[in-house]
């Protein structure tokens, strides 16, 4: 294997989220009943600034959703630090996230199916964390509803905000999921696969909203995925990550037209014509 090429970073004090030395173990019973430790994330580093688009590359099992995890503290991390604005959250918040936290990174699914509760209303969905967080007021929680369709791109809200998710296509199912992380108005957005599960004709419509999105509201953004061609038409920088390892990042047209480490080239030649897919 190459030797792992790290481009450089600024001063941490300008960062929106900086991931130190992130080091994730499980336990598990061998076949005798033996323990047995798994180590899925071995000293994780990399950055995502203010209106940036990160992406997270790696195949399955190469440690992607684990750092997703641990982002969102759904998981303990053994070793390591994540500061959030230069506040290293894992020291100064609870085990599980607070509702402080859970206001500041907020998670987009990849199944736009699973992440909508069929029996209830869109309005639903937006209402409570609008309310939770104290973003609406039970009186104003259906006009900011609508207003946040209206962001993502869907209308007329006023109709859409009363249908039920069977009632809505896999590319608005996912609008709506992603209306519903902003409207707490968080300052990172961590999107797992965002656009895996959807149709190749409207995966470029949602990136592109993405986007618009981190420019307009200056947000950080992990985009978490296994598709270079994603990636390349999104990120800012990319993350490539192999065995739980970093092993390659840099400025997303240079890694991906000039990658350095043989694990990336072996994502490269998987897909076709990587260098001329379209930017968003």
């Amino acid at each position: 294997m190459a030797p792992t090429a790290v481009a450089s970073q600024a001063p941490s004090q300008a960062r929106l989220l900086e991931v130190r030395g992130l080091t994730q173990e499980f336990r598990g019973g061998g076949v005798f009943g033996a323990s047995i430790t798994k180590r899925v994330l071995n000293e994780v580093s990399f950055t995502v600034d203010r209106g940036e688009t990160v992406a997270l590359v790696g195949q399955s099992g190469s440690g992607k959703s684990t750092v997703a995890r641990a982002l969102l503290r759904l998981v303990a991390p053994q070793a390591g630090q994540i500061l959030l604005e230069g506040e290293d959250v894992l020291a100064s918040e609870p085990k599980a996230a607070s509702l402080r936290y859970r206001g500041r990174v907020q998670m987009i699914f990849q199944d736009p199916f699973a992440s909508l509760n069929p029996v209830h209303t869109v309005l639903h969905h937006l209402e409570r964390p609008l309310l939770r967080h104290g973003r609406a007021t039970p009186a104003d929680a259906r006009e900011k509803a609508c207003a946040l369709l209206d962001d993502v791109g869907l209308s007329p809200s006023r109709e859409m905000v009363d249908r039920h998710p069977y009632e809505l296509s896999g590319g608005q199912r996912q609008r709506v999921a992603i209306a519903r992380a902003l409207a707490v108005q968080p300052q990172l957005l961590v999107a797992d696969e965002p656009t895996s599960m959807l149709d190749v004709s409207i995966r470029v419509g949602v990136l592109n909203l993405l986007g618009k999105l981190v420019r307009e509201r200056g947000l950080g953004l992990l985009l978490i995925t296994h598709d270079l061609v994603s990636a390349r038409a999104l990120a800012d920088r990319v993350v490539v990550l192999y065995q739980g390892r970093v092993v390659e990042q840099g400025a997303a047209d240079e890694v991906i037209e000039r990658p350095q480490h043989e694990y990336t080239r072996a994502l490269l030649s998987a897909i076709a014509d990587p260098i001329e897919a379209p930017r968003a």
